[in-house]
C-alpha cells in the first residue's frame, strides 16, 4: 500500500507546538528550515501546500519570561501576539531562502460559519496557491473569545481542508502515530496503520492527554480525521521528528497512521453547515422523525420537534437531537426558536393557523441538513 500523497494535488500540513517551538524552549528554527525544504520539493512535485503551524502562543510565552501557558484569556492573547511576530519571521525567512512566497491567514471560527467569510477565504487561499506561495495560517488568537473559538490547529487543519478541498491532511505530531491504547502506559498497545476515518472504535483507541504546550491531543486527531473525510481526504498522522517525513510520504512511503475516507463525501454546501462547530440551537425530534433523517435523509417536518432549545434566527444552523440527547444531524432551519416552538408537533396544514404565515412547510430541508451518523 502507498500513502496517498503521493497522488494528491492540494495538501495541507498541520505542525504542532512541540515540533516547532522544541518542547517550548523558543522556535526550533532547524525545525522551520526542515519544513520549508520538505514543502519546496512537495512544490516541485506539482503539489499546493498549505501550512497550518501551532506555536505562537508558546513562542510569545518564551519571549514574555513566563514560566508556563497562562490561563487567563488576555494574557493568551497577548503571548499569540507577541509571539506570532517571530513565528511569521521565521518561515518567512526560511521559506525565501527556495525562492518560495509565504502569506499569513489568521482565521476566526466566525469567519468558517458566515458564508460570505467562508467563500472568500476560500478564494483568497486558491489564489496563493495558484501564485505558489504557501498560506501560513493559525487561528486569530489574539482577538478570538471562547464561544467562537476553534480551539485547537488540528481541528482548524480540517476546517482548512474542507475550505479548499484538500486531497490530504497531514498532521504531524510528536507521536509516531495512532496506537489501540496509551503506549506510555500500556505494553500491549499495538500500532494502527490504516483505518477509516470516522470508525467510532478510533476515538475509543485515542486516550491520553495533550501535552503543556498544546491544545490538542490524539483524541482532536482523530476528530480532525473525522471531520477532512467528510470532504474525501485522507488523513496521515506522523512524527515530525521522522527523517524527511513529508517528502517520503510523498514518494509513497507509508510512515505514521493512515485514515481513509469512507465512500461518503459531502457536497461543498453540505460540508460548509457540518463544519460548523458550535450550532445555535437544537431541535429535539421524536423517535420516527429521528429515524426518518437517519435512514431516508428526509427533510424535518415540525410535526416530528418535540422541543426547542435556544435562541436562533431563520437560516442559522441548528441541531437536530434524538430524545436521549443525541446530535444525529444539523441543518439551515426555516423558522426562528420563537416560531418554531410554536410549532411543535403541527401538521402541514397546521403552520399558518397557528403562525399566520407559512414560510416553508420543512422545519428543515432536506438539501439544507447534514446526517452525522450512520444508519
Amino acid at each position: 500500500m502507498e500513502s496517498l500523497l503521493k497522488h494528491a494535488r492540494r495538501v495541507v500540513v498541520k505542525v504542532g507546538s512541540a515540533l516547532v517551538t522544541n518542547d517550548g524552549r523558543g522556535l526550533d528554527i532547524e525545525a522551520i528550515e526542515r519544513w520549508a525544504t520538505q514543502i519546496a520539493e512537495l512544490q516541485k512535485l506539482g503539489k499546493e501546500v498549505i501550512l497550518v503551524s501551532s506555536g505562537a502562543i508558546a513562542e510569545g510565552v518564551l519571549r514574555l519570561g513566563w514560566e508556563k501557558r497562562p490561563s487567563h484569556v488576555y494574557e493568551l492573547q497577548a503571548a499569540a501576539a507577541v509571539g506570532q511576530m517571530g513565528l511569521v519571521e521565521a518561515y518567512e525567512r526560511h521559506f525565501r531562502a527556495h525562492g518560495i512566497g509565504t502569506a499569513q491567514v489568521l482565521l476566526t471560527h466566525q469567519n468558517l460559519t458566515d458564508r460570505e467569510q467562508y467563500l472568500n477565504a476560500r478564494m483568497t487561499i486558491r489564489e496563493l496557491l495558484r501564485l505558489k506561495v504557501v498560506p501560513v495560517i493559525n487561528e486569530n488568537d489574539t482577538v478570538v473569545t471562547s464561544e467562537i473559538k476553534v480551539g485547537d490547529n488540528d481541528t482548524l487543519g480540517a476546517l482548512v481542508t474542507n475550505l479548499v478541498e484538500a486531497d490530504v491532511l497531514v498532521i504531524l505530531t510528536d507521536q509516531r502515530g495512532l496506537y489501540t491504547a496509551d503506549p506510555r502506559s500500556n505494553p500491549d498497545a499495538e500500532f494502527v496503520a490504516v483505518a477509516t476515518a470516522g470508525d467510532p472504535s478510533l476515538e475509543k483507541m485515542a486516550g491520553g492527554a495533550a501535552s503543556s504546550l498544546s491544545k490538542g491531543g490524539m483524541i482532536t486527531k482523530i476528530l480532525a480525521a473525522k471531520r477532512a473525510a467528510r470532504s474525501g481526504a485522507a488523513t496521515i498522522i506522523a512524527s515530525g521528528r521522522e527523517r524527511d517525513v513529508l517528502t517520503r510520504l510523498a514518494t509513497g512511503e507509508m510512515i505514521g497512521t493512515q485514515l481513509n475516507p469512507s465512500s461518503t463525501v459531502l457536497h461543498a454546501r453540505k460540508q460548509w453547515i457540518a463544519d460548523h462547530l458550535r450550532a445555535s440551537g437544537r431541535l429535539f425530534l421524536d423517535d420516527g422523525a429521528a429515524r426518518a433523517l437517519v435512514e431516508n435523509h428526509t427533510s424535518l417536518l415540525p410535526v416530528g420537534v418535540i422541543a426547542v432549545e435556544g435562541e436562533f434566527v431563520r437560516g442559522e444552523v441548528v441541531s437536530c437531537m434524538t430524545q436521549a440527547g443525541v446530535e444525529i444531524a444539523r441543518g439551515l432551519v426555516n423558522y426562528s426558536s420563537d416560531d418554531a416552538s410554536r410549532l411543535l408537533r403541527a401538521h402541514t396544514e397546521e403552520i399558518e393557523a397557528r403562525l399566520g404565515y407559512m414560510e416553508q412547510p420543512e422545519m428543515i430541508h432536506r438539501d439544507n441538513m447534514v446526517v452525522l451518523t450512520e444508519q
